[in-house]
């Protein structure tokens, strides 16, 4: 099979290339970049006005299989990231089981080629049943291609059990994925703690719940010199504490959320469990500070955290709904709008946050990027198309979000895998 994409401007981060190309794909993978492509194709895609990027590689989603397919599924997670343009998802352990044996890794793994329209790489957990108090198998789990291990969900608060598997992690070379987050202050806080908390009358979380065990990670890292990636960063001072990281030479690396570079506390309207997420929506300050760090680069990666609920377990006051949003479907549109048309970013900023930077952060040098010899995942993206987000239309089981309604620019047109397209086809 081949494919012709004409007429589209290309944005390679990895080449620098920043401009109109066509790119011939045959046999899943990358053949010729170059302006005016004459190869006979099966299918020719016309790209006019529109840029084609690597696919999008979100580094943090939970899809809730096994054991939790109410919320979620292979099948509705890969049609809900491949309509979001993201062809390569890595899936957080804190299913039903969790994922904390290579038997379990591998078994993801082999279902997602026969359930998945996206490509899954199932992460490992840090301990047994994340339960903080016997590591995993992080080596058979390794060998099972995992590429990370995660508590995800929450913090492995036992610093020495901790160091001992980002030990292990870092023998196997892979990275370990932090979710930072001192369960011992959370004091059941359910968002920022702030003046927006006390209007609603809601225990609040503070800062300092993410930035202890960001620090802490950070320090652990450096005496074990493993890769450490942290997650969904909410605070002014997590940017501060990467950065100097960064400057000191540390293999760390960090993600920002659509939800937590656009939204404030001061956007929760009421008392509505569409707006209860972990790291919760903080103020002003750290907002500005996360599209500072992203736009300097000490932010690395543009991630989603998407979190599928049912209906049931968020539509409730805050107090009692399930913490998390869904992001996977909404996530390039977000972007672009908040910070490529505002010019904090540029497009080629965002090709680099949402996929160059993820391949290199998982090691995965056949993507990334839209060259020679590279493996044909691609976006094609439509930076006109002006629509408001709908979560009716949703391909995710998940309708929890807190930008419905929310006015974007930027859609995707069509999305291949391996060469295949998986979501598109409309004529333009």
């Amino acid at each position: 099979m081949s494919i012709l994409i004409k007429n589209g401007h290309v944005v390679d981060p990895l080449t620098g290339r920043d401009g109109k190309c066509d790119v011939f794909i045959k046999d899943g993978r990358i053949k010729k970049v170059a302006e005016d492509i004459a190869e006979p194709a099966d299918r020719v895609l016309d790209a006019d006005g529109c840029y084609v990027m690597p696919g999008f590689i979100d580094l943090h989603v939970h899809f809730r299989d096994p054991g939790l397919e109410y919320k979620e599924t292979l099948e509705t997670g890969g049609r809900a990231a491949v309509k979001g343009g993201v062809t390569t998802v890595c899936a957080m352990p804190n299913t039903k089981p969790v994922i904390d044996t290579a038997e379990k890794v591998a078994e993801v793994h082999r279902r997602q080629k026969e359930e998945s329209l996206t490509n899954v790489i199932q992460l490992g957990a840090v301990t047994i049943g994340q339960k903080g108090e016997e590591l995993a198998d992080i080596k058979g789990m390794a060998k099972e291609g995992c590429h990370a291990i995660s508590e995800d969900g929450k913090s492995v608060m036992n610093a020495s059990l901790y160091r001992k598997g980002m030990k292990l992690a870092k023998e196997c070379g892979i990275s370990v994925f932090a979710h930072c987050e001192d369960i011992t202050m959370v004091e059941g806080g359910v968002m920022n703690a702030d003046g927006n908390a006390e209007r609603l009358g809601l225990p609040g979380i503070t800062n300092s719940v993410e930035d202890v065990i960001a620090a802490r990670d950070i320090l652990l890292a450096k005496e074990t010199g493993v890769s450490l990636h942290l997650c969904h960063c909410s605070t002014a001072d997590s940017v501060e504490m990467v950065k100097h990281a960064k400057e000191a030479g540390l293999p760390v690396t960090a993600e920002v959320c659509p939800h937590h570079f656009i939204l404030t506390s001061d956007d929760i309207p009421c008392d509505d469990g569409n707006y209860k997420m972990n790291p919760p929506l903080r103020g002003k300050e750290d907002v500005e500070a996360l599209r500072q760090g992203l736009k300097d680069g000490i932010m690395d990666v543009i991630a989603t955290d998407h979190a599928p609920h049912s209906e049931e377990e968020k539509n409730k006051s805050m107090a009692k709904a399930a913490f998390g949003i869904v992001g996977i479907e909404t996530s390039a549109a977000l972007t672009y709008t908040a910070l490529v048309k505002t010019g904090i970013l540029s497009i080629m900023d965002m090709a680099e946050k949402m996929s160059s930077n993820p391949a290199k952060i998982l090691g995965l040098a056949d993507k990334g990027s839209v060259s020679e010899g590279k493996i044909a995942d691609l976006v094609i993206f439509d930076p006109g198309k002006e629509y408001r987000i709908d979560k009716n239309a949703f391909a995710s089981k998940g309708r929890n979000t807190p930008f419905d309604g929310f006015e974007v620019t930027g859609e995707v047109v069509y999305t291949l895998v391996a060469g295949k397209i998986v979501y598109g086809g409309k004529e333009r």
